[in-house]
């Protein structure tokens, strides 16, 4: 685990190497944002791996649940349906102070949606947000246009937070080179009709540091 402070807005970031325990995880956020809310922790950004799992959000609908015997199954407690964590993708949990960022919590989701679409940027991928479907989303031309003729969209950053004393935890995950057959056990976020991709997938070389250094790098001009 590495940590580093940035002390012109003190947010903490932590980057760690290998896979982490998704209830580990779940264990961190609980109390670091309860320590941030008494004012006893700075805001924390925190940068991992899970081992292949599924999570439900308060939203999963059963049916979503394709194949409920692939990975470990957890209730998220988070906002959204069912989401897949595993490596090669980068997840993203976001301690942050949403008072300090004016209490608005629909403009505080579409910051992360904007910070996802400016990190994509500095690897020329065009992000995008679309009404009715929460995430990022990358136009594929070179392929196939669905049957209603539009072209084909996939889904390359999912996102999905919870407050509390208005202090956010949970947050996003981007795929940089995940096993995509590894989504084929749920249905994505509820969305049946649109496939999920990856930076790898798109052709670019994308390494999970790269991907660290343009989080750090547009964080303070959209958060």
């Amino acid at each position: 685990m590495r940590q580093d402070r940035r002390q012109d807005t003190m947010v903490e970031w932590i980057i760690s190497d290998g896979l982490t325990d998704y209830e580990a995880a779940l264990d961190f956020m609980e109390n670091r944002v309860g320590a941030i809310a008494r004012g006893e922790a700075d805001e924390c950004i925190w940068l991992l791996e899970h081992p292949p799992l599924y999570t439900a959000g308060t939203s999963a609908k059963a049916a979503d649940l394709i194949d409920p015997n692939r990975f470990p199954v957890f209730e998220a407690r988070r906002g959204g349906e069912y989401t897949y964590h595993g490596p090669g993708q980068r997840v993203v949990y976001v301690m942050l102070d949403v008072t300090k960022r004016g209490r608005d919590v629909r403009q505080f989701v579409k910051d992360l949606e904007n910070w996802v679409i400016a990190t994509l940027d500095t690897f020329n991928v065009k992000g995008e947000i679309r009404e009715g479907r929460v995430g990022v989303w990358v136009e594929r031309p070179e392929k196939p246009r669905n049957i209603d003729g539009t072209m084909r969209e996939e889904k390359i950053a999912a996102l999905g937070i919870r407050l509390r004393r208005w202090v956010s935890f949970h947050g996003m995950s981007i795929n940089v080179d995940p096993d995509l057959t590894h989504f084929g056990g749920i249905v994505p976020c509820g969305i049946r009709d649109h496939g999920v991709t990856s930076l790898v997938d798109l052709g670019l070389p994308v390494t999970m540091n790269d991907l660290d250094v343009a989080l750090r790098q547009t964080f303070e001009s959209v958060m």
